[in-house]
């Protein structure tokens, strides 16, 4: 509900906490604000980038987009302009964004909307139900992500589908051999003690006969193993381009997909790897047609709730006055 009333301290305090709830690769959080006034500046915090799967800061570029639209989307249904600068000082590299509160304005609905889905938002990596999802629902999360200025293609079609499916186990299979990745993906996972990472709790139970899709394996219930569903809706999200702006408009892109499917009650989780093995990549923005550059891609289905990742408190990754 929107608060009108709300002073820009209260608003400004309720964009960070939102801004920390975005996903993030390994749930590094790899994200720094800085908090000057009524403005929030939004950088990149470089230590927390993952050396082997993201060298080159793509899915942390995204995790920040997708906390900037967090921010975007709950100073919104507090009755306020949003003003967003991206990229805004060359010499300082890890400013990704700047998020200002502005003056008053009555939220939309769909802001409203998407602003109540921001708590309730985390990644799901258990069974889903097979289920179909309605047409309707998917034409909306194709239509967040192009409000965003980026595509979101279903890959709903079996011959497309089935090639994916090839991708992904190949760049699994490539990950798994190499002790470089299964190093890092051990310091990012954990039994519950920390405010980062992910818990092995969340990382869900592993599949019967390895399932149809290779899903990230964090070591959660290996005891047990559970049928995932036999046809998942997967998605990849594209942008014409492939630059930092481009990386930083897909993660809010990401997010307003990501929070139009959980107000639609559906839960989402990552398949990362085909994004970061390069050769890969390539394949896939082959498969998709070759003009538009693949940013991430998402499992999409209706599901039983799972434990949340835990965050960092804002405080931990706020700093005030200016830089």
């Amino acid at each position: 509900m929107s608060n009108t009333t709300a002073s820009a301290t209260d608003i400004v305090a309720a964009a960070l906490h939102a801004g920390i709830l975005a996903p993030s690769p390994h749930n590094t959080q790899p994200w720094e604000f800085r908090v000057h006034g009524e403005t929030i500046e939004v950088l990149l915090d470089d230590t927390r980038v993952l050396g082997y799967c993201d060298p080159d800061a793509r899915e942390a570029t995204l995790a920040c987009g997708a906390a900037v639209l967090n921010m975007r989307m709950t100073i919104a249904e507090q009755g306020r302009e949003c003003v967003v600068e991206p990229l805004p000082d060359r010499a300082r590299p890890l400013l990704l964004a700047t998020v200002a509160v502005g003056g008053q304005r009555h939220p939309t609905p769909e802001e409203q909307r998407l602003a109540s889905a921001v708590e309730r938002r985390h990644t799901n990596r258990r069974p889903y139900l097979d289920r179909e999802i309605p047409v309707a629902v998917r034409h909306a999360l194709t239509e967040a992500a192009g409000a965003e200025g980026a595509r979101l293609v279903l890959l709903d079609q079996a011959q497309r589908f089935d090639e994916f499916v090839a991708l992904l186990r190949h760049a699994d299979h490539l990950q798994q051999q190499d002790p470089r990745f299964l190093a890092e993906l051990r310091e990012w996972t954990h039994d519950g003690e920390r405010s980062d990472g992910v818990p092995k709790a969340a990382g869900g139970p592993r599949a019967v006969d390895g399932g149809l899709l290779a899903l990230r394996d964090f070591g959660g219930d290996v005891a047990t193993e559970r049928e995932f569903e036999r046809r998942p809706l997967v998605a990849v999200l594209t942008t014409r381009g492939d630059t930092r702006l481009d990386m930083l408009r897909a993660g809010q892109a990401m997010q307003r997909v990501l929070l139009s499917a959980t107000a639609a009650g559906l839960n989402a989780s990552f398949l990362s790897q085909p994004i970061e093995v390069d050769s890969v990549r390539g394949r896939l923005r082959e498969l998709l047609g070759g003009h538009e550059h693949p940013q991430t891609v998402l499992r999409l289905g209706y599901g039983y709730p799972s434990a949340a990742t835990p965050r960092r408190p804002v405080e931990e990754v706020t700093r005030e006055g200016p830089p």
